[in-house]
């Protein structure tokens, strides 16, 4: 330690750890963000060819849920603008994806 240096203590690190449940609600929360904004919804649409009927009848599958993680780390500011909105870091949408097929 320098006595002529200005103390500085180190951050804590934090360590989250995911379970794949964990990693679904992630996930559903980026469906319910995407589904309420009108532009972000028809952007999905636009690029993944997913009606309105099959995000009904996939909802609640893991590799769909994983898709929808994936459409959202495709673009950084959607990524940011959804961490924002759900409250959570901006990493914590990638930790999610790694825990879904």
């Amino acid at each position: 330690m320098d006595p002529f240096k200005e103390y500085v203590p180190k951050a804590k690190q934090v360590t989250v750890r995911l379970t794949p449940g964990d990693a679904e609600t992630v996930a559903l929360q980026a469906v319910a963000w995407i589904v309420a904004d009108d532009e972000m919804r028809d952007r999905f649409i636009a690029v993944t060819g997913c009606s309105g009927d099959d995000l009904r009848q996939r909802i609640d599958q893991s590799a769909f849920l994983g898709s929808v993680l994936d459409f959202v780390l495709s673009d950084e500011r959607s990524l940011l603008d959804f961490a924002e909105h759900a409250g959570l870091p901006p990493e914590l949408p990638m930790m999610a994806r790694v825990k879904l097929p």
